[in-house]
């Protein structure tokens, strides 16, 4: 009697082919899941814009009001 269930899927390779896929699916599955929580608390901080940094050195007594209108019309140009 030839049964469907008992073919080489089941008593041959078959099953380590099976366990291969249930793994990559579960490990693909728990790497996005820590990945999201991750970065969920570490949030993703912006660069900050040259013209943020000027107005930074500006703030601080770094550089002259002369300079910041210099340097922000040298950026404007780029």
């Amino acid at each position: 009697m030839n049964h469907a269930y008992w073919n080489d899927w089941y008593l041959g390779w078959g099953w380590f082919l099976w366990f291969g896929v249930w793994f990559l699916l579960l490990s693909s599955v728990g790497h996005w899941g820590y990945s999201y929580r991750a970065s969920r608390r570490f949030p993703y901080e912006p660069r900050k814009q040259a013209l943020d940094i000027l107005n930074e050195r500006y703030a601080r007594g770094e550089i002259t009001r002369e300079d910041l209108g210099r340097m922000k019309l040298d950026i404007a140009a780029k």
